[in-house]
């Protein structure tokens, strides 16, 4: 679930020691599965606390998550980091943008998470992004492509060579991958 390293248990023990008796923290994410998500931390009173929220308890305190969070917080580590220039609370939440599938869930949802969660941020560095559209009953992916992508000269490069050879390597039950994009070049596009 949620990892708080022991330098962050420590700061939070320390900032709950000037509170009033009884607050705890409350991890949460803004804006969960968007492109805007946020994590964060705050102070969680007695009484914030909700039937819905999950109680996970440190030396000292207990963090709440309310139970929707819960797949956007998978695998999500809060440290505290102290360095020349001061100290920080870090977050990391990989799934924060993107609720973490199951293992067994649909192949569609599963290649559909794999290409938002490990695909597209690669080809956002060029604007790019790619969408699923469907997996056909031999197993072939139909992939549409957008931002910077659509019009690219590299395009097919792109799709065979990295895109495609990845989804093979994870996914053995496909067969291949093909681009339904009208690709339109123009000052969008990557070169």
């Amino acid at each position: 679930m949620i990892q708080i390293t022991e330098a962050a248990q420590a700061h939070f023990r320390q900032l709950l020691a000037e509170q009033p008796l009884g607050t705890q923290i409350r991890v949460y994410v803004s804006y969960p599965g968007t492109v805007q998500a946020e994590c964060g931390v705050s102070y969680c009173p007695p009484e914030a606390v909700t039937a819905e929220d999950q109680s996970l308890p440190f030396e000292g305190f207990v963090a709440y998550i309310e139970s929707p969070m819960l797949p956007f917080l998978q695998q999500a580590v809060i440290d505290f980091v102290t360095e020349s220039l001061g100290s920080q609370l870090t977050i990391k939440a990989p799934n924060a943008k993107l609720a973490k599938v199951a293992a067994d869930a649909p192949l569609f949802d599963r290649v559909d998470y794999f290409l938002q969660a490990t695909v597209n941020p690669q080809l956002a560095g060029h604007g790019g992004r790619v969408t699923l559209v469907e997996i056909t009953e031999a197993g072939g992916v139909v992939l549409q492509f957008g931002g910077g992508c659509n019009g690219c000269a590299m395009v097919d490069v792109t799709l065979k060579e990295g895109i495609e050879k990845e989804l093979l390597a994870h996914f053995p039950e496909l067969t291949g991958v093909q681009d339904v994009t009208e690709h339109q070049a123009g000052e969008h596009s990557y070169y």
